[in-house]
């Protein structure tokens, strides 16, 4: 996925754009160009990394990007209609796939104009200027108002003014937001990368995800939007569907809603979600989880819900302005604020908490009592709290990370609803350090990890005090058997003690079981950014893999 950034106005232009760039780095791209108008003549300067042969009625090509098919196309649709905004609209009208263009001729300098289809634009309103971005946070050094472009959009920007044209050819209105991020934000500030910033970030962001939602034991439904308690009271199943990390908190999400709320709920990769042709049981509440709400496959996997019988829809999300949040019936935004890193951290804890409120008000009516509420609802405001203790931990994974330096394979075991954070755990693990992880249930052992097991393999396990801790206590114990090392993060109350290729980490105590998928999250997040630094990868930005996926 790449980023664009476009200004039209009297400032000079290269600075806001390379900064621009600079703020879209995380969307992951391995090269950058920049053009700019001097008086009558265009100037493109050009370099691989960071910041061709082939003919074609006639065209040359000087690169072996899709995106100059485009160019050149627009360029051959100039010949007939004489107009650069009419030339893009005849040419978006033969694309097909995703896009975001930002075109501009030397020929016609006082306008900018834009398409989108599939991927994000965003306007920034100045005065006497006007800004265009992939994503609000390359534009909060200049700007806070901005208009985001809807599917099929085509927009002129000009110095005073935005013209927008829908899919269908008609003048749209786009109404203009306020972001209420600030540009440092989205800074590094005293951490030496984004990834260990926002995990120690995300105490505040559960906290600001929870505030005003659940209080005095009580959860304020209307946060999900005015219909959702009708929704809630006539939901019988739940669906929900996400990619990645979100998929990983939508397992979480699985456990609680039928063991808490007594509700079916199935869960799907959006990519697979889409050509199974899934059944739809009557009542069925559809919800999608996203920290970008423009992830390509999840948004198609709504719009193909919004066709199927569903009875609502309900999107998690972490931009306000996003597809996803404008096209779902019912919304719970996370507050997690920007996240830079491309291996999500806050994101996904601040999910789990939304997931956990999904889970409070499905239980309100399906037989849990104003006490049950409350319990549910302590149990959420205390999680800020116990992740701050769990966060003190850092040192002693800092030097456990160090058995991993010269590792190439690592296990990761949980049980119930810390299976999924094994998951996350393993999913951490190769994303950013390149060291091969799996995940298990740890029930699974026998069939087939377990002939994997040696002592050059580390068995990393997530081991609460619940009610699968006594046959997990087991599973362990047919690792050691078969001299596998393991790393345990253990309640204090576990009975699991440190011996000969037995390494405990204890964790906060009293974590109960609605909990435990958070904080027994934060030393796994530990664990793989300090792996990473040891292995000397490059943690914000890992390599062939994007922040936003927004092609399928």
């Amino acid at each position: 996925m790449c980023g664009i950034v476009g200004y039209i106005g009297q400032r000079e232009a290269e600075p806001i754009l390379v900064e621009g760039l600079r703020r879209l780095e995380y969307r992951g791209y391995d090269s950058a160009g920049i053009a700019t108008l001097t008086g009558p003549h265009m100037h493109l300067r050009k370099r691989a990394g960071r910041i061709a042969d082939l003919e074609k009625r006639g065209y040359q090509f000087s690169s072996e990007t899709d995106t100059e098919v485009i160019a050149h196309r627009i360029h051959f649709h100039l010949r007939t209609v004489r107009d650069l905004f009419k030339a893009v609209r005849a040419t978006v009208a033969e694309l097909e796939g995703a896009y975001a263009l930002v075109v501009v001729s030397e020929h016609e300098p006082e306008r900018l104009i834009l398409a989108r289809e599939g991927c994000p634009v965003v306007i920034g309103l100045g005065v006497d200027e006007n800004f265009v971005a992939s994503d609000v946070a390359a534009l909060l050094p200049v700007t806070r108002r901005f208009i985001f472009l809807e599917e099929g959009d085509v927009a002129e920007v000009r110095r005073q003014s935005v013209r927008v044209i829908d899919r269908d050819g008609n003048t749209a209105e786009r109404p203009v937001r306020e972001s209420e991020l600030s540009a440092e934000s989205a800074e590094r500030g005293q951490y030496q990368h984004y990834m260990l910033k926002e995990i120690h970030e995300q105490p505040r962001a559960i906290a600001d995800t929870l505030q005003e939602r659940v209080a005095n034991g009580r959860l304020l439904e209307a946060a999900f939007g005015p219909a959702a308690t009708e929704v809630f009271r006539r939901t019988q199943n739940v669906h929900i569907v996400a990619c990645g990390t979100s998929y990983h908190a939508a397992s979480v999400a699985r456990y609680f809603i039928e063991q808490i709320c007594k509700v079916p709920c199935a869960v799907d990769i959006a990519s697979e979600y889409r050509y199974r042709n899934p059944l739809v049981p009557a009542n069925s509440l559809f919800v999608t989880i996203s920290q970008s709400g423009e992830t390509a496959d999840t948004l198609a996997a709504l719009r193909l819900a919004k066709q199927s019988g569903y009875l609502s829809s309900l999107s998690i999300c972490n931009v306000p302005e996003s597809s996803l949040v404008r096209e779902s019936e019912l919304v719970m935004l996370t507050r997690a604020g920007p996240e830079i890193g491309v291996a999500s951290t806050k994101a996904f804890t601040t999910q789990i908490a939304a997931l956990g409120m999904l889970v409070v008000a499905l239980a309100k009516h399906h037989g849990a009592d104003a006490e049950r509420e409350r319990g549910l609802v302590t149990r959420l405001i205390e999680l800020p709290g116990l992740v701050e203790k769990t966060l003190q931990l850092d040192p002693v994974i800092h030097r456990l990370a160090e058995r991993f330096a010269d590792k190439q394979h690592a296990l990761f075991l949980g049980r119930g609803a810390l299976y999924p954070i094994a998951m996350e755990g393993a999913l951490k693990l190769k994303e950013i350090s390149y060291i091969h992880a799996e995940a298990y249930p740890a029930g699974e052992l026998k069939h087939g990890p377990l002939a994997l097991v040696d002592a050059d393999m580390p068995v990393v396990t997530v081991a609460p005090n619940n009610d699968l801790l006594e046959k997990l206590k087991s599973n362990l114990q047919e690792v050691r058997a078969r001299g596998g090392e393991l790393i345990v993060f253990a309640d204090p109350e576990s009975g699991i003690k440190s011996s000969d290729g037995v390494t405990v980490i204890e964790m906060p105590r009293h974590v109960t079981y609605f909990q435990a998928p958070v904080v027994y999250t934060i030393p796994l997040q530990l664990l793989a950014y300090h792996a990473a630094i040891l292995k000397g990868t490059d943690v914000d930005q890992p390599r062939n893999l994007a922040k936003s996926v927004t092609v399928e």
